[in-house]
């Protein structure tokens, strides 16, 4: 597998960050799935959303071992949002990309591996996801990984799976 690291986003990469998430969700398009489409034209609520999670120090450039910028990934502690108040230690997972030139080759788990060793290392029980229901393809990604679905919620923008894997 190819070594990853984690390089904090700033709120000067917001541009580049709205850029990675309109590139996923032209691809997601391109794939007839109606999921994260509004990453297109974003509503200010998922801007701020965004401004936020960087300013909080949530957001990751994940770069390969030459330094070449592969993707990106949000880190929570807590994700009161889609997974409400909880008494477990874990780490909450969003807006995992990986870009499109990098698709296929094992990226995806292995920044979900990288994750869930940080969160070993700060004695959290579980990593905890979401993915939008109309999406499938995804939500079976994630159960092929070892994530389980505990339950389905609906927020404005569309219906979630909540996934969670013990760590190991």
């Amino acid at each position: 597998m190819t070594d990853i690291t984690f390089r904090q986003i700033g709120v000067k990469d917001l541009p580049l960050v709205l850029s990675l998430l309109r590139e996923a969700a032209e691809k997601i398009h391109r794939m007839q799935i109606d999921h994260w489409q509004y990453w297109k034209n974003p509503p200010q609520e998922k801007v701020l959303w965004i401004e936020e999670g960087i300013k909080n120090g949530e957001f990751f450039f994940v770069d390969d071992h030459a330094n070449n910028n592969i993707g990106m990934v949000r880190m929570l502690r807590e994700d009161l949002l889609y997974w409400g108040k909880q008494k477990d230690k874990a780490i909450y997972v969003h807006s995992l990309i990986v870009k499109e030139a990098y698709n296929g080759k094992g990226i995806g788990q292995r920044i979900l591996e990288e994750i869930a060793h940080k969160a070993k290392n700060k004695d959290c029980q579980y990593l905890r996801l979401d993915s939008d229901s109309k999406n499938p393809k995804l939500c079976k990604y994630y159960e092929n990984l070892g994530f389980i679905k505990v339950e389905v919620i609906d927020l404005p923008l569309s219906r979630y799976n909540l996934y969670e894997r013990k760590v190991q």
